[in-house]
C-alpha cells in the first residue's frame, strides 16, 4: 500500500482554534482559556482515529526572523500582538504533543511551510502520499496528484475537505504550479504582502490565465489595454516580483532527516494523565489514551467564562456536557442575537413636499439635541451631489428629506432634470432655505457619525452647521481605538443591530450605482435607520465614555478640532501647476543624468535599473559585491541593502537617488498635479482624527504629511504650495523639539529642565555631558549626532540594540551611552520605570490630558510582545501630549482669527507644524496669535519654543 504522511501547521490550527471560540471561549475551572489546546488537539486526534496515516508530524514556526522578514521588514508587520492567553497554550499545545510522542519539528529561520513543503517533496520523490492539514490558501501552490491540503472540520462533525489539483483549479482558476503567480500579483493581507495596487485576485487570475506568469505579463505588458491597471503593474513591478518571492513556499529547507523517520510512538502515560488533569479535558483524555486514562480529577471545561468545580469522589453525571459537545454549541450558536430592521418597531418618515418639510423644521426647532446625516451621490465631499438629509431625535424613530435638482435651482452642484411633477421631495433650494437656520443654529446641538463629511458637504450648499456636538465615530474610536469603527461595526457592538448595507441600495462592482439613482422609498428607509442608529450609539459611547473619564478629551478637544478641520479641508491649498511642472522636468533631468551615471559605473547601458534581477547580476555577479540577504530570485536588492553597500561602491548611491528621486515624481508630483479639485484649483487633503492611538493626525488624498524633508529634492516640493494670490504669504510655525521639552517635563529632570530654561541647544548640552567633554571646542558634530539620536531614541524606548544598529557602533558602546544617558538624566530613567509599572498596574497610559492608550500585552510572559508595549508605555504619554498640544493650540487659534475676523487662514497641520495662508496686513497679528496660542496650550515645566517663517512658498517659509 501506498505510505500516507500527514503534516499539521501547528499556528495555523492553533490560531484557528482560538478564533473559532473568541466570543464565546472554552474555560475551565482555574480560569484559563483552553480554546486553542482544545481544537487543536480535538484535530488531531479525529486525524489518527480516521486517517491512521504511517507517518506524522506537527511543525512549528519559530520566534526568529525567517528570510522573508529580513527581505521585507513589513512582512507580517500588520498583525496584532499576540493575545495574552495565547503563549500559555501554546506551549501546553506542544507538551501535549510531546508526550504523546509525536514528531514535532521546528527549524529557526523558516515557517512551517517551508517545512511542510520540504518533506512533502521529499515524499513525493518516493512515491508517497502527503496531506497538508492546514486552512492556509498558500499551501496550494504544492499540491501535485500526490500532495494534498487536507482542511480539518471546522466543529468537528462536519466532514474534512481534502483539496487537490482540480481544487486549486476551482479555487484560483490556474494551475497549482502558477498560484504563486496570482499570489504576487494579489498580495496577501493577512501577511501584510502588498502584491500591486489595484489588483486583486479575480483580475490576478486573468492576468496570469492570459499571459502565464508575472515575467511573461511584464514581458507583453503592452497587451494590456487598461490604462490605469498598465499604470498600476508597472508603477509597482519590484513589488510584484519581490510579493511573488515572499509567497513563495521554499521546499528546500535543510533538514537532516527522512520522513519515513516520522512515526507516532506510544504516548507518555503518566504525562498526558498529568496535562489532561490539568487542563481538564475528559473527553480528550480518553481519546487519547483509551483504558490507559486515570480517574478524571479536576474541574469541568465550560464555555464563556463558566466553571464548575467538581470534588474528587464526585460522579460525573450522564448529561454532564462534554468538551466535544461544548465545541459544537460555541461554534454553531451565535454569542449574541444580532437583530435588524424587520425585527425593531420603528417609525421612520418620508418628507414628501414643502408642508411637510415646515411641519419637521417646527419639530427641529424644538430640540436640543439632534442626529444629522446626509445622503449623497459620491464619496467625494468636495464633488458629490446632494440627495437627501435625515435627522432623528427620539430613538426608533427618523426622518428624512429627499432633495429634488432642477436645471434651474441655484443651489445645485450638479444639475438635473427632474423626473416628472410628482416626484416625492423638496427642491434643493426650498431644503437649503428651511433647513439652513436649524443647521446654522448654535443651540441646538448636531450628532453624526463622521460628521466632518456632512458639514462639508453643507458647507458647499452655503450652510455652515453650527454646534457639531458629538462624533460616534471619534467617540467609539477614543473610547477603544482598536478594531473598525464605521456605524455598520459599532451598532453591532453596541446595539446587536445590523443595519441596512449601503450594498443593498447601490450594489457592488461594476453593477455599482450611485445613491441619487435608487428609489427614493429605500434610501428613505435606509437614511432614516442611519440617523436613528447614529442617535442610538450616542447615547451608548457617550456613557462609556463618562465612565473611563474620556468624554472631557472629547468635548475639550477632538470635537471641537472637527470644525476647525472641516474648514482647512474645504479652503484647501493652492498648488502652483507650473511650478510643478518645472520640477517634473527637474526630475526627468535629474533621472536621466543619473541613468546615464549608473549605466557607465555598470558598464552596460542595457541595464533595466528597475529590475531586481539585472540589478542583482550587475552588483553582486559581476562587481562582486558582498551579497547580503539571499531571497528565492538571488540578493535582495533594497533599501536597507544598498544603504549598507552605499561606500562600497560608486554605483550604489546613485541607484538609492534614482529610487527616490523617481518616487518623488510618480508619487508628489504627478499625484499633486492629479489631486488638483477641477472646480475650486486647489488641493483638499483630508484629515484623519481616528487612526493614530497616540491622537496624531493622519493625511489623505492626498497625503501631505509624508512629502519628504531629508532631501532638497524632497524639500523642493514645498516650492509648488503657494498662497492664493499676491495679497497672501505662506506662514509656518513649527514647534522646536517639543517632545524632549515634554519629556522634561514628564521627568522633572533637573539637568535637562536647566538645559531648556537656559536656552542651550539639548543635543549639544547631551552631548557634552555623555561623552564627559569639557568644552563646546572639543564636541565634534558626531557627537552631536550621537546625542540626538539617544534623546529621540530615549523617548522611544530604544535599546542597547537598536541604539547600535542606529549609530553603527557595537552594543557594548551603545550600552555604556545609554548608561551615562542615565546617571547624567537619572530621573528619565526613573519616569520610564515608572511609566511601565503604571502601565502593568492599570493595563493603560494616558497624556496630560486624559488620552489613553491600553497596553494589552503589558503583563504577556512572552518577552517579545511584552518589550513592544513597554516602549509604547514610556512613548505614548510624550507624543500623545504633543499630539493634543497641537490640537488645542489649532483649536485656539482657529477661534481667535474667527474673533477677529481675520482674512487669513490656516491650510494645513503637519507633525509639529502648522501652515497658513496670511494676509500681508495681517503678517504681525497672525504671528503673535499664533506664537501666544501654541506656546500657551499646555503648560510646561519648561518654555515651549515656535520656529516661524514666511515666504512666497511654503518651501521658503519653512
Amino acid at each position: 500500500m501506498t505510505e500516507k504522511l500527514f503534516l499539521l501547521d501547528a499556528m495555523a490550527m492553533i490560531y484557528r482554534a482560538y478564533f473559532a471560540l473568541i466570543a464565546n471561549p472554552l474555560i475551565n475551572s482555574k480560569g484559563q482559556n483552553v480554546s486553542a489546546v482544545s481544537g487543536f488537539l480535538g484535530s488531531l486526534v479525529k486525524i489518527l482515529e480516521d486517517e491512521k496515516p504511517e507517518h506524522i508530524a506537527v511543525c512549528c514556526d519559530t520566534a526568529k526572523p525567517t528570510f522573508r522578514h529580513k527581505m521585507y521588514k513589513e512582512y507580517k508587520a500588520q498583525r496584532q500582538q499576540i493575545p495574552d492567553d495565547m503563549p500559555w497554550q501554546i506551549e501546553m499545545t506542544k507538551k501535549v504533543v510531546e508526550a504523546m510522542n509525536i514528531p514535532m519539528i521546528e527549524c529557526p529561520g523558516y515557517e512551517a511551510d517551508d517545512i511542510i513543503g520540504t518533506l512533502a517533496k521529499q515524499a513525493e520523490g518516493e512515491k508517497a502520499i502527503t496531506y497538508m492539514v492546514t486552512p492556509d490558501k498558500d499551501y496550494m501552490q504544492l499540491v501535485t496528484s500526490k500532495t494534498f491540503l487536507y482542511k480539518p472540520s471546522k466543529n468537528f462533525y462536519t466532514d474534512k475537505e481534502i483539496v487537490g489539483i482540480e481544487g486549486v483549479e476551482r479555487k484560483f482558476g490556474v494551475t497549482p504550479d502558477k498560484v504563486i503567480e496570482v499570489l504576487g500579483l494579489m498580495g496577501d493581507s493577512s501577511d501584510n504582502i502588498p502584491g500591486v495596487k489595484g489588483v486583486g485576485e479575480k483580475t490576478a487570475t486573468a492576468l496570469i490565465q492570459q499571459f502565464g506568469s508575472i515575467d511573461e505579463m511584464y514581458r507583453r505588458i503592452d497587451e494590456i489595454s487598461k490604462p490605469k491597471l498598465k499604470e498600476n503593474l508597472l508603477l509597482h513591478k519590484e513589488m510584484a516580483m519581490l510579493s511573488r518571492t515572499l509567497v513563495t513556499i521554499d521546499v528546500n529547507v535543510p533538514m537532516n532527516f527522512n520522513f519515513h523517520n516520522l512515526n507516532r510512538k506510544e504516548p507518555d502515560v503518566d504525562k498526558i494523565n498529568e496535562l489532561m488533569a490539568e487542563l481538564e479535558f475528559k473527553n480528550l483524555h480518553k481519546k487519547i489514551l483509551g483504558d490507559k486514562a486515570n480517574a478524571y480529577i479536576g474541574g469541568e471545561v465550560k464555555p464563556s467564562g463558566k466553571t464548575s468545580a467538581k470534588k474528587t469522589e464526585e460522579k460525573p453525571k450522564e448529561n454532564l456536557k462534554e468538551n466535544y459537545d461544548a465545541i459544537k454549541v460555541n461554534v454553531v450558536e451565535k454569542p449574541k442575537e444580532i437583530k435588524t430592521i424587520k425585527d425593531v418597531p420603528h417609525n421612520y418618515h418620508t418628507i414628501k413636499n414643502e408642508k411637510e418639510l415646515k411641519d419637521l423644521v417646527k419639530k427641529l426647532k424644538e430640540q436640543a439635541v439632534i442626529s444629522f446625516d446626509t445622503e449623497t451621490s459620491a464619496k467625494d465631499a468636495m464633488d458629490c451631489n446632494l440627495v437627501g438629509l435625515s435627522f432623528s431625535w427620539e430613538e426608533k424613530e427618523a426622518y428624512y428629506v429627499p432633495v429634488l435638482h432642477d436645471a434651474g435651482d441655484s443651489g445645485s452642484l450638479f444639475a438635473n432634470e427632474k423626473k416628472n411633477q410628482n416626484e416625492i421631495g423638496v427642491s434643493i433650494d426650498t431644503a437649503i432655505s428651511l433647513l439652513k437656520p436649524i443647521l446654522e443654529n448654535n443651540k441646538i446641538k448636531k450628532i453624526g457619525q463622521n460628521i466632518k463629511y456632512d458639514y462639508m458637504v453643507m458647507r458647499n450648499y452655503g450652510v455652515t452647521v453650527e454646534n457639531l456636538y458629538f462624533d460616534t465615530l471619534i467617540g467609539s474610536f477614543i473610547y477603544s481605538p482598536d478594531g473598525h469603527h464605521d456605524m455598520d461595526t459599532l451598532s453591532e457592538k453596541f446595539l446587536s443591530y445590523k443595519p441596512i448595507s449601503i450594498t443593498e441600495l447601490i450594489g457592488t462592482g461594476k453593477d455599482q450605482t450611485t445613491m441619487d439613482k435608487v428609489d427614493v422609498e429605500k434610501v428613505s428607509e435606509y437614511a432614516a435607520e442611519d440617523a436613528d442608529v447614529t442617535l442610538e450609539l450616542f447615547h451608548r459611547i457617550k456613557y462609556e465614555l463618562q465612565k473611563i473619564n474620556m468624554l472631557k478629551l472629547c468635548e475639550d478637544i477632538e470635537f471641537p478640532l472637527i470644525h476647525v478641520l472641516a474648514e482647512m479641508e474645504y479652503e484647501g491649498v493652492k498648488i502652483d501647476p507650473k511650478i510643478l511642472k518645472e520640477l517634473d522636468k527637474s526630475a526627468d533631468k535629474l533621472i536621466k543624468e543619473l541613468e546615464t551615471k549608473i549605466y557607465k559605473e555598470a558598464g552596460t547601458n542595457t541595464l533595466n535599473i528597475n529590475s531586481t534581477k539585472q540589478l542583482q547580476v550587475i552588483l553582486f555577479d559581476k562587481l562582486k559585491l558582498s551579497a547580503g540577504r539571499k531571497t528565492k530570485t538571488g540578493y535582495s536588492t533594497d533599501s536597507k541593502v544598498l544603504e549598507e553597500l552605499k561606500y562600497h561602491h560608486p554605483i550604489v548611491p546613485l541607484i538609492l537617488d534614482y529610487r527616490m528621486i523617481t518616487k518623488i515624481k510618480s508619487t508628489y508630483l504627478l499625484g499633486l498635479m492629479a489631486a488638483v479639485n477641477k472646480k475650486t484649483g486647489r488641493v483638499h487633503t483630508s484629515f484623519n482624527q481616528c487612526v493614530a492611538v497616540t491622537g496624531r493626525l493622519s493625511s489623505l488624498n492626498p497625503n501631505l504629511q509624508n512629502i519628504p524633508i531629508r532631501t532638497e529634492a524632497g524639500r523642493s516640493i514645498r516650492k509648488a504650495f503657494v498662497p492664493r494670490d499676491k495679497d497672501f504669504k505662506i506662514l509656518s510655525a513649527d514647534y522646536s523639539q517639543i517632545e524632549l521639552r515634554i519629556m522634561a517635563h514628564y521627568a522633572d529632570d533637573e539637568n535637562m529642565i536647566k538645559a531648556f530654561k537656559n536656552n542651550h541647544d539639548i543635543h549639544t548640552e547631551t552631548a557634552m555631558r555623555v561623552f564627559k567633554l569639557a568644552h563646546k571646542a572639543d564636541m565634534t558634530p558626531n557627537h552631536r549626532r550621537k546625542a540626538k539620536e539617544v534623546n529621540f531614541g530615549i523617548i522611544y524606548g530604544i535599546g542597547a540594540f537598536g541604539l547600535a544598529s542606529r549609530l553603527e557602533i557595537k552594543n557594548s558602546e551603545a550600552k555604556e551611552i545609554i548608561d551615562r544617558y542615565f546617571s547624567e538624566y537619572p530621573k528619565v530613567k526613573e519616569y520610564m520605570e515608572n511609566t511601565k509599572q503604571f502601565a502593568r498596574t492599570y493595563g493603560y497610559v494616558e497624556t496630560m490630558k486624559g488620552r489613553r492608550r491600553y497596553l494589552k500585552q503589558i503583563n504577556n510572559q512572552n518577552a517579545t510582545a511584552r518589550a513592544e508595549d513597554e516602549r509604547a508605555a514610556i512613548n505614548m504619554p510624550i507624543q500623545g501630549t504633543a499630539a493634543d498640544m497641537i490640537k488645542i493650540a489649532m483649536i485656539n487659534i482657529y477661534n481667535e482669527f474667527e474673533k477677529k475676523k481675520l482674512k487669513s487662514r490656516m491650510m494645513l497641520q503637519v507633525h509639529d507644524e502648522l501652515v497658513f495662508e496670511v494676509h500681508k496686513d495681517e503678517t504681525e497679528t497672525v504671528k503673535k496669535i499664533v506664537a501666544d496660542k501654541m506656546k500657551n496650550a499646555i503648560k510646561l515645566k519648561v518654555p515651549v519654543e515656535i520656529e516661524m517663517g514666511i515666504g512666497d512658498t511654503w518651501y521658503d517659509a519653512h
